[in-house]
């Protein structure tokens, strides 16, 4: 890939609209923008300012009036001279616009080639460049939210002194190795010890917080289940807020899997309300009961759903037995508008009236993963890759423990600090030799 070649591609979404914008990157935006615009008399280029113009057709003919903008670079999105151009959203206009600027000598940009040039050319960094790709593809204002502060760093922000810290530990040990005559001190192996155990401590609470972030990047799945007439599909309309599912006073009226997607709290979740679980009277019913069995199976979270106005019968014990062997579950008391009959096991709520509502909301988000400490310290993990090359990390910083517990010399250790680093950089972005070596010279003073 050409990252010096002027580059093109349309930036808004496929369809008619208001506006489209044509968007050009590299040395020659603004002599291709000249070719094909044309401006008032005694235009001149000014940053950031915006201006009128004429796309025009090969035989100087008018086809649209436009607004452009030129980014200067560095100051751009990809660091790059950048072009803005903002046609009216005709599709036609806009390919056309297009194909002039590659007939005039810019290219056709690859996906996602403006952003892998702003990482490029340093304008972000990578974790700042899959938050673009999130924001983009955010369902929900919250996960938008998330997706800018991601943007803005607060992920670089959080691995950037870990990353110190153990440059810091790796430029200490370089330095005893190569520099043994200049007399400088090497810490002892507590010390050492200490400073593996801090780094690895901050490894895994950024590895701890992916729970929540995994919520926030690709919602969940919760199965309402429960026997017939404990209010199943009210409490599935309930929490929707919307009559979704038939509600009846018969039992079993739901015989299928019923499923809607809403948000919780911003996070985006799959509601899937299922049939009555009891002895089936017929095939039909039979069906249903093994797609809500299926439902439970599959789904990242079980609603039980019990009658709170009696008393909790052996089938509800058995269905909140096998949800508990399924994985994560939770059980709702339903009908508390009703009067509560014993100890009613869980949340109670009523699906008629909406009492217990928000707190089963709330209760749901916390039984898969606690919100309320990732959200203060900002910065947690919503990205699997992360996750996983920080899990590689951890594994290298347990070698490195045990390297140093066990006495074997610095150099094999200096291995397993190596190997901690290149996970971590594969998040950040690479550390050359002449990092280590910058700080090698700037923290002891050699040759004295």
């Amino acid at each position: 890939m050409q990252l010096r070649d002027t580059i093109a591609a349309i930036s808004t979404p496929p369809g008619r609209g208001g506006l489209g914008v044509i968007r050009l990157s590299g040395p020659q935006a603004r002599e291709i923008a000249e070719k094909i615009l044309g401006f008032r008399r005694g235009h001149e280029w000014k940053a950031r300012y915006a201006a009128m113009a004429v796309l025009h057709d090969a035989e100087g003919q008018p086809v649209d009036q436009v607004v452009v903008t030129w980014f200067a670079e560095p100051r751009s999105y990809t660091a790059q001279d950048v072009i803005e151009i903002s046609c009216h959203g005709s599709p036609t206009v806009l390919r056309y616009a297009l194909e002039r600027a590659v007939q005039s000598g810019a290219r056709l940009a690859e996906p996602g080639e403006f952003t892998l040039r702003a990482y490029l050319n340093g304008r972000i960094d990578l974790p700042q460049a899959e938050a673009v790709r999130d924001l983009i593809e955010a369902t929900t204002l919250y996960q938008a939210r998330i997706a800018a502060q991601q943007a803005e760093g607060s992920v670089s922000r959080r691995l950037q002194p870990l990353k110190e810290k153990l440059l810091e530990l790796i430029a200490l040990l370089e330095a005893g190795i190569d520099f043994a005559e200049d007399d400088i001190d090497v810490a002892p192996a507590e010390e050492i010890l200490r400073r593996i155990e801090e780094i690895a401590g901050e490894v895994s609470r950024l590895i701890d917080s992916f729970a929540y972030g995994k919520l926030v990047h690709d919602g969940f799945t919760l199965a309402i289940v429960g026997r017939p007439n404990v209010g199943k599909s009210s409490l599935f309309n309930r929490l929707l807020q919307q009559d979704r599912a038939i509600v009846t006073d018969l039992p079993g009226t739901t015989r299928d899997v019923v499923s809607e997607t809403a948000e919780i709290e911003g996070i985006p979740v799959k509601f899937v309300d299922t049939a009555g679980i009891r002895e089936g009277q017929e095939l039909v019913e039979r069906l249903g009961i093994e797609r809500s069995y299926q439902a439970m199976a599959d789904a990242d979270l079980t609603l039980v759903v019990v009658d709170a106005s009696e008393p909790l019968r052996e089938e509800d014990r058995a269905l909140i037995r096998r949800a508990s062997e399924q994985g994560k579950h939770l059980v709702a008391a339903n009908k508390i508008d009703l009067g509560v009959t014993g100890a009613a096991p869980g949340v109670g709520v009523s699906a008629l009236t909406g009492d217990g509502i928000p707190e089963l909301r709330r209760d749901l988000l916390e039984a898969l993963a606690p919100r309320g400490r990732w959200e203060q310290e900002g910065g947690f993990l919503t990205s699997v890759r992360h996750e996983q090359l920080l899990r590689e990390a951890r594994e290298a910083l347990d070698q490195a423990r045990l390297a140093t517990r066990t006495g074997l010399p610095h150099e094999m250790l200096l291995l397993d600090l190596y190997a901690t680093l290149r996970p971590i950089d594969a998040i950040t972005g690479a550390t050359t030799a002449d990092d280590i070596l910058n700080r090698i010279f700037s923290t002891f003073c050699i040759g004295k």
